[in-house]
């Protein structure tokens, strides 16, 4: 019986120890392995204490890195043996890199540690065969850095959890209402001004509570350049998220010339120091659309093609209050013969599809930008319910499933009393792990449009790395199994094993200092007693 997490597709009989990683094991890296051999000496080579050097190929001790063409992109098989050692090929670099995501894995929980625990103690792989391969080509998650600032290190540390869990998509929601959290050189007030708030409510937004230190911080660009080569590093493509036209007070709160002048004064607004859905929203003029193409140009320096070749741009719960009863977007809507705010809006999302289109760039957004059209082009994070993706996928776009019902690990893990700023639905490790990202009753030609899956974490109530662990751990686990693995049906899935290879992964999880929930409950510190949420009782409803 393995303890792989995630599952792989086949895994053949495990032998006794087979293989001994020592001072004298090697790494024979073939052309086009150079991001596994890297990670492999870097990672394992700390834990073990061993310099884990070049080798030729030659006798049995080495760990071979190969990549072989016929095999599909991201798939891999595994191999140990006591003639050859272990040898890794894989269908790409990436796939060979998840290879070595398992061969961790294989050597037990002291190779999630930074160095050894026992040194001189030989770690054995035991003599097996796997052969793997992704579901869904899109396996995600979503950060929300702007609500609660996340330190760039915090973030590489992502990264490599990302990494550990075989999943490849990493998606960087750095603007909001409450901070603006990436460096536009062009517009330094977006950090000068947008990226701190005087305080913070604490909780729930009903909660009387606050925290009057102010919050805030951005990433530089070289930040930026440093986190995107980390993930290219690990295979995880980055999805930026500017997010326009609503969610926009922060920015609007450094250039008032952004908002809907005539209707609110807009110099009066600061970055918003509570959640919820703000009215201020961006007004439609030519100045607002020269503003945000230069925005997007710095970002689509910083994030290039190859890592980044999706731009997300929000368009999430974009009131239309202002636009209604602003004289210079009515006069728009009129110049553009648009029937309405939707149509507004549509047209706004419109622009920068064909804006990214140009330049080579894909657009991807919240299953909002459906609302009055969508752009031929672009693709849907289908966040409210299934409805968006199945609507999406039907009328031919990409789709990414992240149901807030399903996958939104800021919902809460239980019921009981205990759970800190309780928010949502009840989402178990197990309710995840029975999650299915391709609705049933889609044609086949629709079907093929749900290139994959992401799990969202929205940080009103995480004030720090810590807290996020808690929502995101252990479910993360879980969901990736879910975007890796071909399971079955989510009532014949066995939860059982996954919980039982689980017990392996918790330690896992503690060797990488991960402050997840435990099965349990909360530990005493994890707690935030008397501190408002906004659960909601009862199943989610299937939407």
């Amino acid at each position: 019986m393995h303890n792989l997490i995630p599952a792989p597709v086949h895994i053949g009989d495990q032998g006794s120890c087979g293989f001994l990683l020592d001072p004298s094991t090697t790494i024979t890296a073939r052309e086009g392995t150079g991001t596994a051999e890297r990670w492999l000496r870097a990672t394992l080579g700390a834990a073990f204490g061993l310099p884990l050097a070049p080798g030729t190929g030659e006798g049995g001790n080495t760990v071979e890195l190969r990549v072989d063409p016929s095999l599909e992109p991201e798939g891999y098989r595994l191999g140990v043996s006591p003639t050859w050692g272990v040898r890794i090929t894989g269908g790409s670099a990436a796939g060979v890199f998840w290879g070595a995501q398992t061969l961790r894995q294989l050597l037990g929980p002291e190779a999630f540690r930074r160095a050894p625990v026992s040194p001189g103690t030989q770690r054995g792989v035991p003599y097996t065969e796997i052969e793997d391969s992704p579901r869904f080509p899109w396996r995600g998650l979503m950060l929300d850095v702007a609500r609660h600032f996340m330190p760039k290190d915090d973030v590489l540390r992502y990264l490599d959890l990302l990494a550990a869990h075989k999943l490849n998509v990493f998606h960087f929601h750095l603007t909001d209402d409450q901070g603006w959290r990436i460096e536009i050189k062009r517009h330094p007030r977006l950090t000068e001004t947008a990226s701190w708030r005087a305080r913070t409510k604490y909780g729930h937004r009903a909660s009387a509570l606050w925290d009057e230190t102010p919050h805030g911080g951005f990433y530089t660009q070289d930040d930026i350049r440093e986190i995107v080569a980390y993930a290219a590093e690990r295979h995880i493509r980055v999805v930026p998220e500017i997010d326009i036209p609503g969610h926009s007070q922060a920015a609007i709160s450094a250039y008032p010339e952004l908002g809907n002048t005539d209707v609110v004064d807009t110099s009066a607004l600061s970055v918003w120091d509570t959640w919820g859905i703000n009215p201020n929203v961006l007004a439609p003029t030519d100045n607002t659309l020269r503003f945000f193409e230069g925005v997007f140009e710095e970002v689509l320096d910083l994030f290039p093609a190859a890592t980044s070749p999706f731009i997300h741009i929000g368009g999430d719960e974009c009131l239309k209050d202002q636009w209604k009863e602003s004289p210079a977007a009515r006069a728009r809507m009129a110049e553009l013969g648009l029937a309405d705010e939707n149509e507004l809006q549509s047209w706004f999302i419109r622009h920068f599809d064909s804006w990214l289109t140009a330049r080579g760039r894909r657009l991807i957004g919240w299953d909002e930008i459906l609302e009055g059209g969508l752009a031929e082009g672009a693709a849907v994070s289908s966040w409210r319910g299934y409805a968006g993706g199945i609507a999406a996928a039907e009328a031919g776009h990409d789709v990414v499933m992240c149901p807030e019902q399903q996958v939104y690990l800021d919902h809460r893990q239980d019921g009981g009393p205990d759970e800190p700023m309780p928010i949502g639905f009840i989402r178990t490790l197990q309710d995840v792990y029975r999650f299915e990202p391709v609705p049933p009753g889609l044609s086949e030609e629709a079907a093929g449009h749900i290139i994959g899956t992401q799990a969202n974490v929205w940080t009103e109530v995480m004030q720090n790395r810590a807290r996020v662990d808690y929502q995101v751990f252990p479910r993360l686990a879980a969901f990736a199994e879910v975007a890796w693995s071909r399971l079955p049906a989510p009532g014949e899935r066995d939860f059982a094993d996954f919980e039982r290879r689980m017990g392996t992964h918790y330690a896992r999880l503690d060797a990488l200092g991960v402050d997840y929930r435990p099965p349990g409950g909360p530990l005493p510190w994890q707690r935030r007693p008397g501190v408002l949420g906004r659960p909601i009782e009862g199943a989610p409803p299937n939407v």
